[in-house]
């Protein structure tokens, strides 16, 4: 074994993987040696000299689960006669035995939390490490309840500025838990964008934010704010002129069928939110944005202070002065205090969405869900953003995460995101994942994990490379989870890893160990191992999920069941006639429905509003823990929220909910529909039958 093997290996790097069972890629050699690069390592290093931990006594990060004892491999490299002993969260002092296990008359496993390790050799030699001990299993999702699946800018309402808000997500998640006894509203991820630059538009993908830590001041209710209902007359009339435009962006798409324009909302909205900020906060207002500002540190500093920048020097960081890319430079403390109003602005409005999403989260529970707001946190972050900004250290510089080929794109694909170090996350304790996770779950009853073996392994590609030319690298399993589990657990929460796609053996098998829930797709639930590959029948699904019929990546159901979503990508020119595809799309449909009419679920003759009941009652046959629905199948939307491998060509991720002839349906609307009660009801009969 060569050097450059032998190197990549010690750091989790893959020279070769398996696209597929029995067929083996060798990496190109650039691709290993420019991410070992990346990960601070030398390619033409010693392999023996450069091993990750050479010459420590401990590693930075140990992560144990449910156990009173480290893992060996931690043992084995120090020398014999080490005094190991713990200092726990919460200051406790625990001396380990030679063994590294907890001392006789120690009852249970080490306390759940984050400790500090220390080792001390008989040579005076001392290290300590962060030890990451996990629960030894989350509990999972109580009971089985039905759910909504929302992508909270294409619902709006009456009152609305033109996309949906935390206050229509409020009212949805009353009149769901009261009317339609639903137990979660699962969300698109609600993480602040990079704003547009230049006359550009802001990406519209939630999937690609420019942090994961904070929400979107977009999101705001301005008329919900309390400082609003004391504005002067003067305000009151200019914050009015505004109300007015956003009422007719609110026109041009419910009534003129144009996209949501999430620019000119927020345009309106910060306009509005600079007059309301000139109220002064009450006392107890003003002592509970002082208490935000201390609980956030850091962290919020640093974005409200990219965002500051942002206004001056553009959206792109890389492209200001050398002195301020850099988030800890001088230049950059003294831009800080030059401009210390707009970086309160935009704290105050990282506090402002805050308490709305709290109150969101609280009007959920209220109304009896026993899980409410499912939060959804993206894979990673925009490379221009706050994120990448401040986390430099962090993030892989030059790399972009992705997938290698598969069998559903054969140039593999590049998400332009930016991957974690593993090895910085575990120098830093995995400080950065644990404020991240708690702080997306201070408001939540669960937390979708989009691309969740990514806690395992990511697909890096060297920039200016294809995503065919990238390689694997190992993530520590057990740390990532480990924090997952632990945040999850102090609040009470569920987690669904997404894991569909290409899914590394064992992955899944962990997950469920875990308690994390998995996520189950109609149309992907096929028992691959019999000829032919037949739908899998419902009682063989399997039970720690969140089973649905789509996603937000997929055909609506009404336009899967009709074969609409090839029509539409050939009306698009990304799929020439005549390929055969519509002819084997019409087939699965007609497979699944006979699937359904044997089941005794869709009778004969029945409407789409029919066939979609069926496939949702197939999933309440399930043993299925939560059924999740689509909204805009709720009332027969035929168009995708987004169309993977457009951007130009269709408007993803700007769409209002809408009928079956693309009517926009309002929130009011969508509470009164015979359509959707109907719905619901017959999938909560089911499960209750079943």
């Amino acid at each position: 074994m060569d050097r450059l093997p032998r190197l990549a290996a010690a750091h989790g790097v893959a020279t070769s993987y398996e696209p597929s069972p029995g067929r083996r890629v060798n990496v190109p050699e650039d691709t290993v040696a420019a991410v070992l690069t990346a990960l601070g390592v030398d390619p033409g290093a010693d392999p023996d000299e450069a091993a990750p931990g050479a010459g420590r006594l401990l590693p930075p990060t140990v992560a144990v689960r449910g156990t009173n004892a480290l893992p060996p491999a931690v043992l084995a490299g120090l020398p014999h006669g080490t005094a190991l002993r713990i200092t726990t969260g919460d200051g406790r002092t625990l001396a380990l035995a030679d063994d590294g296990t907890l001392p006789a008359g120690t009852s249970g496993a080490l306390p759940p939390g984050y400790h500090t390790l220390r080792a001390t050799a008989p040579d005076g030699r001392a290290a300590d490490a962060t030890l990451i001990a996990a629960p030894a299993r989350l509990p999972g999702a109580p009971g089985r309840s039905v759910g909504l699946l929302v992508q909270l800018y294409s619902l709006l309402s009456a009152r609305s500025w033109g996309m949906g808000d935390l206050v229509d997500l409020a009212d949805l998640a009353t009149w769901a838990g009261h009317v339609l006894g639903a137990g979660f509203i699962q969300l698109n991820p609600l993480h602040a964008a990079v704003p547009g630059g230049s006359g550009e538009a802001t990406d519209p993908s939630p999937y690609r934010p420019g942090t994961r830590r904070y929400a979107d001041p977009v999101h705001l209710r301005i008329e919900d704010i309390p400082e609003y209902a004391y504005l002067g007359p003067e305000a009151r009339h200019r914050t009015d002129r505004l109300i007015a435009r956003a009422a007719a962006l609110r026109t041009a798409v419910l009534e003129k069928g144009a996209p949501i324009d999430r620019d000119a909302v927020w345009a309106l909205k910060r306009q509005a939110l600079e007059i309301v900020r000139a109220v002064p906060l009450s006392p107890g207002r003003y002592a509970s944005y002082w208490a935000f500002l201390a609980e956030q540190g850091q962290a919020l500093e640093d974005h409200a202070t990219w965002c500051a920048l942002a206004e001056l020097h553009g959206p792109d960081w890389r492209s200001w002065s050398p002195g301020l890319r850099d988030p800890r430079s001088p230049e950059t403390a003294r831009a800080r205090g030059d401009h210390l109003d707009r970086i309160d602005f935009h704290s105050w409005l990282a506090w402002l969405t805050d308490i709305q999403l709290r109150r969101a989260q609280r009007s959920a529970q209220a109304s009896g869900m026993t899980i409410g707001l499912v939060h959804d946190l993206a894979l990673g972050v925009h490379p221009n953003g706050s994120d990448a900004w401040a986390q430099q250290g962090i993030l892989a510089s030059g790399m972009s995460a992705g997938a290698p080929p598969d069998a559903f794109n054969a140039d593999g694909q590049d998400w332009g995101l930016p991957p974690w170090r593993p090895d910085a996350l575990a120098e830093h304790g995995y400080a950065p994942y644990r404020e991240l996770l708690a702080g997306l779950l201070r408001h939540a009853g669960g937390l979708r994990v989009d691309h969740v073996m990514g806690q395992f392994r990511l697909w890096w590609i060297p920039e200016g490379a294809a995503p065919s030319e990238g390689t694997y690298v190992t993530y520590d399993a057990d740390a990532m989870l480990g924090v997952l589990a632990l945040e999850a657990e102090r609040a009470g929460a569920v987690v669904i890893g997404e894991d569909l796609g290409t899914v590394e053996p064992g992955v899944r098998e962990e997950l469920a160990d875990r308690g994390v829930a998995g996520t189950s797709v109609l149309w992907f639930e096929r028992d691959w191992a019999a000829p032919g590959s037949p739908p899998l029948p419902p009682e063989a699904w399997r039970a720690d999920c969140l089973a649905t019929v789509t996603t937000h990546d997929l055909p609506s159901t009404a336009a899967r069941l009709a074969g609409d979503h090839v029509r539409l990508r050939e009306r698009l020119g990304l799929l020439a006639p005549g390929t055969g595809e519509l002819n084997a799309a019409l087939a699965e449909s007609a497979e699944w429905q006979a699937v359904f009419a044997r089941l005794g679920l869709l009778p004969p003759g029945a409407t789409e509003e029919g066939q979609i009941a069926a496939a949702y009652r197939f999933l309440a046959r399930t043993p299925a823990r939560m059924i999740g629905i689509w909204l805009p199948d709720m009332v027969g939307d035929r168009r995708p929220q987004n169309l993977p491998g457009t951007w130009r060509e269709y408007p993803n991720w700007r769409l209002p909910v809408a009928d079956g002839a693309g009517r926009p349906v309002t929130l009011e609307e969508l509470t009164t529909s015979a359509r959707v009660t109907a719905l619901v009801r017959a999938v909560r009969e089911e499960m209750a039958g079943s």
